[in-house]
C-alpha cells in the first residue's frame, strides 16, 4: 500500500503542476523535484512490495515510505490550500497580496524546508532499500518506467460464488424435502464453520421451485453483527412485500405482533443468514411464534457457525468436501471453458495445492481464482504451489483460510487499493458499483493514462474492468446485474474475506473504522486519513487536519447521542406520545429539535474548518429520513479539494443550499439528492468544470435555474428538467452516458410541422441510458427526444401522460431494454415495441388502457423477458406462431382482467420460467396440470405461482364494504 501512497501523491502532485500552477507559485521547483524523487521511488516499491511479507526490515521500510508520500502530499496540498484561500479569483496580484499576507514569505521558506527534507529522507530510504537488495528498475538517469496499468488480455471471469453447487446437491434436496414437510420441525440450522457455503446452501433452497410452490411468502435477511432486530423484522416484512410506512411507525413490541401473526396464519419461509449469538436469536424471538410456544404454520432456516444457538433446532451440519468433491470444483473454477486440466505436471500441482485446502469450499474458489488468471503456465502455478505451501508451515495453527491471504499477495499492484477499500463498507453490506467506482476515482485509487478524447478510455471503464478483476479472482461477490447490459449493480463480501480485508487494511494504516467496538470510548483520534463511520461518534475526536475521507453509514444524529443531553426518561416519553398533541409535547419536541440541530450544526461546522484537506465527503443514511441540520453551513465552501460529495437523504429545515459550493471546483461527484420536498439550488454548479457525476434535487424551487453548459466531461445527469436547467446546455455535454429526465421537458421554438428541422438536442453519442420519470412531455417533444438519442440500449418511462408511443423508427436500434410505467397509451404499444431489432427486455406496468394485445408473428425476434404488471383493462392477449421465438421468461402479475393466456404460448419452446402472482384463483386453475389451458404451458420447466387468492380476497373485501354501505 506504500505503493499506493506514493502513486496518490504523484497525481495530486502532478494535477496541482499541470492544472493548478497558480495555487503553488514560489516552490514549483522544489514541488517538480519532489515529484521526480517520488516516480524514482514507485520504481523500487514495485519489487519492495513483493518482498515485504517475507523480511520484516523491508516491511518497515515500506511503511515509513506509505509515511513519507502521505506527508509530501500533504505539504503541498496545505500551501496551495493557503494559497487557494487568498486567490479564489485566480489573479496574479492576489498572489502578491497572499505573499504579503504571508509575513514576506515566511511561509514560502517553511514549505521549501519541509520538502527538501522529505526529498532527503526519500533518497535516505531508497539507500537502505538497496543494501536489503531492492533495486531499482531503471538508472536514476532514466525517466521511471513504473505503470500500473491492467493485464490487457484477461480469461473470463467464472460464474462460480453463487451457481456452483458441487458437494451441496444432497444438501440441497435433503432440507427441501425437511421444511416442505406438513410434520417437520420448524426450526432447521444449517452450521459449520465459515466457507462451508452455508449462504450459498441457503440461497439454493430460497429459489428452489418446491420451496416456491410450497410457502405463500418467503424473505431472506441478512443479520449483521451486532444484530439489529428491528432492521431484521423489517426485512422479512419487506421480503415478504407487506411493509408499510405504517409499520416503520410501530414500536418494537407492535411490529414484533404483527410479523408473529403472519407467521402464525401464513405459510412462510424466514431464512436469517449467519446468526452468530445466542443473545442475537433471544433478541429476535419476539416476533417468532414457535419461540413462543404458539401454534405457526411457518418454518425458520437459520445459517450459524455456532451449533447452539437454538437448542431445539433440526441440526443439518455442512462438511468439508471431500478430495474428489474438491478437485471437481477446482477444475470448474480455473478451467471454465474446456474443464479439463493441462499436462500431467499441472494435474500433479494442482491436486497438491488443493489437498491444502483441506476441503474447504471457499479456499478452493479462491486459489482457483488466482490460478484462472496466470493462462495455463506451469512456472505461475509451481510460484502458487511454493507459496501455498509456505503460507501453511507459518506458525502450528495451520487453516486452510490461510490461502485467502495468498489472494491478496497475488494482486498486482494496482488491484491492492481497490480490494483495501472495500474495508470501507459494514459487514453484509450491498454495495452499489456506480458509487464505488466513483469513490475510487474521487480518492485517485484508479486513473487512465489516455487522454479522455472523443472514445479514449475514461476512468470508470478503467475501473469497471479492476472491479471484474476482482470478481474473477473470486475476492468479491456479485449479488445484481443489470438486465440489459449483465454489467455488475451490487456486490457483496464474504465474511472471511472482509476479516482478510479490514486484516490488511490495519496492517497499512489504511482506514479508521468507527464500530460499536470503539465508538464510546473514543478520545482522540492522530493522524488518520480515512475515515468510516459505522456507529455515531463526535467528530470531534478527530484531531487530524490531514483527514482525506470520511464515509457515514450510520443516522447523522441517532436517539442515542441526544441521551447525552436529555434524561432518558423524557425521549421514551416523546416516543410513546408522538401523535398526542399538547402543549408539553411541543416544549419537549422544540427542546430536542433544538438540541439535536446545535449539536447537529457544530458537527458540520467542524468538518468543513478542520478537515480542509477532504477530498470525500459520502452520506450512505441507511435507517430512513433523518434530520441533518437547520441548514448547510456556507464554511463547506472551505473544502476546495473536495472530490465527491454526496448529501443524500439529508434533510435541512433550511431549504437553500449555500452558494459557496461553487468554491468546490475540483468536485467530480456531486449528490444533492436531499431528503427535503423542494430545496433551491444557487446557480454555482457550472464553476465545476471537473464533475462527471451530477445528481440534482428531486424536486427544486421555482426560482432554481442552473447553467450547466460548462460540464462538458460529465458522464451522469440525474432529475433534469427544462424548469430548473437550460435545455440548450445539453448539446455542450458530449461524454454524457446516463441521463434522467424528472419533471416538465419542454422545447422552446420548436418546429411542429417538420421535425426534421429542430436542432439535435443531445450532443453525446455515448448516451446508452435515457429514463424519464414523472414528466409533462409533449408527444413530438419526445420523438425528438429519442430521435436525438440513437445511441441509447435502456429507456425507461414513468409517469410521463402520452397517449400512444412514437413511431418505431424514432427508437434507437441499440435499445435492449424498455420499461413503460403509467403512461396511460391509449394504443396497443405491441405493433410498434416488436418491430425493435435488440429489445431483449420489456416490462409494462400501468402502461395502457386498451383492452387487447396483439403480438404478430415474426415479432419481438430477441425478446427474452417480458412482465406485465397491473394492466387492468387488459381482457385479452393474442400470440402468433412465430412470435417471441426467444422468450425465456414471462411475468403476470395484478392483471384481473385478464381471462387466459393466449395460445400461441405453446409454439414459444424457449419459454423456462413462467411467474403468476396476485391473479385470480380462477386465472391459476387453468394453468395447473388438468386446467383447460395446461397445455399451452406445459412445456415449461418453471411455473410459480404466488398469492394467487389475492385479487379474490379483495373483491370479496369490496363486496362487503359496498354491502355495509
Amino acid at each position: 500500500m506504500a505503493l499506493s501512497a506514493v502513486t496518490s501523491a504523484v497525481t495530486t502532485i502532478g494535477n496541482l503542476l499541470t492544472e493548478e500552477a497558480i495555487y503553488l507559485w514560489g516552490v514549483e521547483k522544489q514541488v517538480n523535484r519532489l515529484q521526480t524523487e517520488l516516480k524514482w521511488m514507485q520504481s523500487s516499491l514495485m519489487v519492495a512490495e513483493t518482498k515485504q511479507s517475507t523480511d520484516e526490515r523491508i516491511r518497515l521500510w515500506v511503511a515509513e515510505i506509505r509515511e513519507l508520500a502521505y506527508d509530501a502530499e500533504d505539504i503541498v496540498e496545505e500551501f496551495a490550500l493557503k494559497i487557494g484561500s487568498k486567490n479564489k479569483g485566480g489573479l496574479p496580484s492576489c498572489i502578491k497580496r497572499s505573499a504579503c499576507c504571508l509575513k514576506e514569505g515566511w511561509t514560502l521558506h517553511k514549505t521549501r524546508s519541509k520538502i527538501e527534507e522529505i526529498i532527503e529522507s526519500i533518497n535516505d530510504l531508497v539507500r537502505r532499500l538497496q543494501a536489503y537488495g531492492v533495486k531499482e528498475l531503471k538508472n536514476r538517469g532514466e525517466e521511471s518506467s513504473f505503470s500500473t496499468e491492467r493485464r490487457e488480455s484477461r480469461r473470463p471471469y467464472p460464474h462460480i460464488m453463487d451457481d456452483n453447487i458441487v458437494g451441496l446437491v444432497g444438501d440441497t434436496k435433503e432440507l427441501v424435502k425437511v421444511l416442505t414437510n406438513e410434520s417437520g420441525c420448524r426450526v432447521v440450522t444449517i452450521w459449520g464453520m465459515g466457507g462451508l457455503r452455508k449462504t450459498t446452501l441457503a440461497k439454493k433452497i430460497y429459489h428452489h421451485r418446491q420451496v416456491i410452490d410450497y410457502f405463500d411468502h418467503s424473505a431472506f435477511v441478512y443479520v449483521s453483527q451486532p444484530c439489529q432486530k428491528r432492521k431484521v423484522w423489517e426485512d422479512i416484512l419487506s421480503g415478504f412485500k407487506t411493509l408499510n410506512d405504517e409499520d416503520r411507525k410501530k414500536r418494537d413490541e407492535d411490529l414484533a405482533e404483527r410479523l408473529c401473526n403472519i407467521l402464525e396464519i401464513k405459510k412462510c419461509l424466514v431464512i436469517l443468514d449467519d446468526i452468530w449469538t445466542g443473545e442475537a436469536w433471544d433478541s429476535l424471538k419476539p416476533a417468532f411464534p414457535v419461540a413462543r410456544d404458539r401454534h405457526s404454520n411457518s418454518k425458520i432456516l437459520l445459517t450459524s457457525r455456532n451449533k447452539g444457538i437454538v437448542s431445539y433446532a433440526d441440526i443439518r451440519e455442512l462438511r468439508c468436501l471431500s478430495e474428489p468433491e474438491s478437485w471437481e470444483l477446482f477444475q470448474k473454477i480455473v478451467f471454465t471453458q474446456t474443464g479439463k486440466i493441462i499436462g500431467v505436471e499441472m494435474k500433479e500441482l494442482g491436486e497438491n495445492m488443493v489437498k491444502h485446502c483441506a476441503g474447504l469450499p471457499l479456499a478452493i474458489v479462491v486459489l482457483g481464482g488466482i490460478l484462472a488468471t496466470k493462462n495455463n503456465s506451469l512456472n505461475e502455478w509451481q510460484k502458487i504451489s511454493d507459496n501455498v505451501k509456505s503460507y501453511l508451515k507459518k506458525g502450528k495453527n495451520q487453516r486452510p483460510e490461510d490461502v485467502l491471504a495468498l489472494s491478496y499477495d497475488d494482486l498486482p499492484p494496482y488491484l491492492r487499493p481497490c480490494f483495501l477499500y472495500l474495508s470501507h463498507f459494514p459487514e453484509d453490506y450491498m454495495i452499489d458499483v456506480d458509487r464505488l467506482i466513483q469513490l475510487w476515482g474521487a480518492k485517485g485509487i484508479v486513473s487512465s493514462k489516455q487522454e479522455e478524447r472523443e472514445g479514449g478510455e475514461i476512468v470508470e471503464d478503467v475501473a469497471e474492468s479492476y472491479l471484474m478483476e476482482l470478481v474473477e479472482r473470486c475476492m468479491i461477490q456479485v449479488r445484481e446485474r443489470d438486465m440489459a447490459t449483465s454489467k455488475v449493480k451490487t456486490i457483496q463480501m464474504h465474511d472471511l474475506m472482509r476479516d482478510l480485508c479490514l486484516s490488511k487494511a490495519k496492517q497499512e494504516n489504511f482506514i479508521f473504522i468507527v464500530d460499536r467496538s470503539n465508538s464510546s470510548s473514543l478520545s482522540m483520534i492522530q493522524k488518520v486519513r480515512r475515515v468510516s463511520v459505522h456507529e455515531f461518534f463526535f467528530i470531534q475526536c478527530i484531531k487530524s487536519p490531514n483527514t482525506r475521507s470520511l464515509l457515514f453509514f450510520n443516522e447523522f444524529f441517532p436517539k442515542e447521542a441526544l441521551e447525552k443531553y436529555l434524561p432518558l426518561e423524557v425521549l421514551n416519553y416523546v416516543e410513546e406520545h408522538a401523535k398526542v398533541w399538547n402543549p408539553l409535547f411541543l416544549i419537549l419536541m422544540i427542546s430536542i429539535a433544538g438540541t439535536a440541530l446545535l449539536k447537529s450544526q457544530g458537527i458540520w461546522r467542524y468538518m468543513f474548518n478542520n478537515f480542509k484537506l477532504l477530498r470525500v465527503l459520502n452520506y450512505e443514511e441507511r435507517t430512513g429520513d433523518n434530520l441533518a441540520a437547520f441548514k448547510l453551513p456556507s464554511d463547506i465552501g472551505n473544502l476546495i479539494h473536495l472530490r465527491f460529495l454526496s448529501l443524500k437523504d439529508l434533510k435541512f429545515l433550511w431549504k437553500k443550499l449555500p452558494s459557496s459550493l461553487g468554491n468546490l471546483r475540483c468536485l467530480q461527484t456531486l449528490d444533492l439528492r436531499v431528503a427535503n420536498y423542494k430545496i433551491h439550488v444557487p446557480n454555482v454548479i457550472w464553476r465545476m468544470e471537473q464533475l462527471r457525476h451530477l445528481y440534482l434535487p428531486d424536486i427544486c424551487k421555482k426560482k432554481t435555474k442552473l447553467k450547466l453548459g460548462t460540464l462538458r466531461k460529465l458522464l451522469t445527469l440525474v432529475n433534469f428538467n427544462t424548469k430548473n436547467c437550460y435545455l440548450k446546455d445539453l448539446i455542450n455535454m458530449t461524454n454524457l452516458r446516463e441521463l434522467v429526465i424528472n419533471g416538465p421537458f419542454n422545447i422552446e421554438n420548436f418546429n411542429e410541422k417538420t421535425l426534421g428541422e429542430n436542432p439535435s438536442i443531445i450532443g453525446s453519442k455515448y448516451l446508452h441510458s435515457l429514463f424519464i420519470l414523472f414528466s409533462s412531455i409533449n408527444l413530438r417533444h419526445l420523438v425528438h427526444l429519442l430521435s436525438s438519442s440513437l445511441s441509447i440500449c435502456k429507456l425507461s418511462i414513468t409517469t410521463a401522460r402520452i397517449s400512444k408511443l412514437p413511431e418505431y423508427h424514432y427508437f434507437s436500434s441499440h435499445l435492449a431494454y424498455i420499461r413503460l410505467e403509467n403512461c396511460q397509451l391509449e394504443e396497443d404499444p405491441m405493433p410498434t415495441l416488436e418491430k425493435l431489432p435488440n429489445l431483449r427486455i420489456l416490462e409494462f406496468e400501468e402502461t395502457f388502457r386498451v383492452n387487447e394485445m396483439f403480438c404478430s408473428a415474426q415479432g419481438f425476434s430477441r425478446l427474452e423477458s417480458l412482465s406485465l404488471e397491473r394492466l387492468h383493462n387488459l381482457e385479452e392477449w393474442k400470440v402468433d406462431e412465430g412470435a417471441m421465438h426467444s422468450l425465456q421468461r414471462l411475468e403476470i402479475r395484478r392483471c384481473p382482467s385478464l381471462k387466459m393466456l393466449p395460445k400461441g404460448l405453446r409454439f414459444i419452446t424457449t419459454l423456462k420460467e413462467l411467474k403468476i402472482e396476485s391473479m385470480p384463483k380462477a386465472f391459476k386453475d387453468k394453468l395447473v396440470k388438468g386446467g383447460e389451458d395446461f397445455y399451452k404451458v406445459k412445456h415449461v420447466p418453471s411455473i410459480i405461482f404466488q398469492d394467487c387468492d389475492y385479487l379474490d380476497k379483495i373483491m370479496i373485501i369490496e363486496s362487503l364494504l359496498s354491502f355495509r354501505d
